[in-house]
């Protein structure tokens, strides 16, 4: 059970991150996140656990594309032909992460929370996981105008729930 957020999170949530955290603790798997269009959420939850924390080898927010390039090695050609909010962005974020901080898997999450430039869709995300040894997984998903929190709670599930594939 989360510390400091329990009374915020909903069940559902907690459970994921035990989830995440357990398996990760009893394989020695560490993990990182890249966080965008999240600002840290998912790297707040997975430290929030008494006991499980260890598991966690250290998270990037990296709201801009300039932070996308330097803390995660994303090429600023890759973004300015894709979007920040693209797949291939994604999937680098994830690799980078991965790469930079030698953990064992990392997460990376990149979109609109809400409302954007004219010719932006919100709640439009992307997801990618990397881990040692395995391909690049990415997921897109459409979670519609419903506002900064609850695009950012699915995106805490989208992510806690791809960590947990890879750690399990």
């Amino acid at each position: 059970m989360t510390e400091t957020l329990s009374p915020a999170l909903p069940d559902d949530v907690e459970r994921l991150v035990e989830a995440v955290l357990k398996p990760a603790c009893d394989r020695g798997i560490t993990l990182a996140t890249a966080e965008s269009c999240t600002g840290g959420l998912v790297a707040s939850v997975l430290t929030d656990v008494e006991g499980r924390s260890h598991a966690f080898e250290r998270g990037y927010v990296v709201y801009t594309d300039e932070a996308k390039a330097h803390e995660l090695g994303v090429p600023l050609r890759l973004i300015r032909q894709n979007g920040a909010v693209s797949e291939p962005v994604a999937r680098a974020m994830a690799e980078g992460a991965l790469r930079e901080s030698g953990a064992g898997a990392a997460v990376a999450i990149t979109g609109f929370a809400g409302p954007a430039g004219p010719d932006d869709e919100p709640g439009l995300v992307h997801f990618a996981l990397a881990a040692t040894g395995a391909p690049t997984v990415h997921e897109e998903h459409h979670f519609g105008d419903v506002g900064r929190g609850p695009v950012r709670l699915e995106c805490l599930r989208v992510a806690l729930r791809l960590l947990r594939e890879a750690v399990s």
